[in-house]
């Protein structure tokens, strides 16, 4: 059987979206609180009962979230331009390898 597993993260953090026209609020600098759910895929593992370890996504989350906590995301490489979109992205390419079986991002 294939199943799902969601697991959900949270953080404070400040931004800017430099590349929105001028006059756009969102060019000033504001705050949100972020909700991460990352979810992984695959096959039950009958022996066990699960497809995924929960503490290996938590693990792989812990060094994100403590740079990403009450920072300032355009600071941070790869976010210089922190649409959800973007970071959404940046997401996967840190988690990708750590997480397997990794299939959706949601911010």
């Amino acid at each position: 059987m294939r199943a799902r597993l969601i697991k959900e993260f949270r953080f404070e953090a400040a931004q800017t979206l430099p590349n929105l026209p001028e006059g756009h609020k969102c060019r000033q600098m504001h705050g949100h609180s972020f909700k991460v759910e990352i979810t992984v895929e695959g096959e039950v593992d009958e022996a066990v009962g699960w497809i995924y370890d929960h503490a290996c996504i938590t693990e792989a989350m812990r060094p994100l979230l403590e740079l990403l906590d009450h920072s300032y995301l355009n600071e941070i490489d790869g976010l210089e331009n922190p649409t959800i979109e973007n970071m959404a992205a940046w997401f996967w390419r840190k988690l990708e390898a750590p997480c397997a079986g990794l299939c959706e991002i949601v911010i």
